[in-house]
């Protein structure tokens, strides 16, 4: 099973104000309870950061997001390796005074388990990357920029 995802957030600040919140590697931990384990410098392209995620499911997923290329306040593409495999991209957009932050993903599970689980369970696997997502994007806001993020997906 894959998990193919085209989600916008909406913010209610500038391109500039949430990419430096981005670029703080240093408190996603303090952001994002769920973040088990996260290891990372920066925001920028040859970066790799290793990370381990427990959404409200039950399990745990480890993996490494390689960065390919990052252009600061516009983009950041990377391959992601562990537990979880394939693509995933993040833009930036203006729109109007806010910024929109269009993440867009192509992973598949590789461990045994959640090979077993997104083929046994497939709601379970959709339900713990949506809720990862979502949640990320309300919590990075109230606790980043302390204002309400808006799903805007089409």
């Amino acid at each position: 099973m894959e998990l193919v995802t085209h989600k916008a957030f909406r913010f209610a600040h500038p391109r500039a104000a949430v990419w430096a919140a981005m670029a703080d590697v240093s408190a996603y931990r303090r952001w994002w309870p769920w973040l088990r384990a996260f290891d990372a410098r920066a925001l920028a392209t040859g970066e790799q950061w290793r990370c381990t995620v427990r959404a409200p499911v039950p399990y745990t997923v480890s993996f490494t997001i390689a960065f390919e290329d990052v252009v600061a306040e516009e983009r950041a593409r990377a391959h992601v390796s562990g537990d979880i495999v394939g693509t995933a991209e993040l833009t930036l957009n203006d729109e109007g005074e806010e910024c929109e932050a269009v993440v867009r993903s192509d992973l598949a599970p590789r461990s045994l388990f959640l090979r077993v689980l997104a083929s046994t369970f497939p709601p379970v696997a959709r339900y713990g990357h949506d809720w990862i997502l979502t949640t990320g994007a309300q919590q990075f806001d109230e606790r980043a920029l302390s204002v309400g993020a808006r799903d805007t997906t089409t």
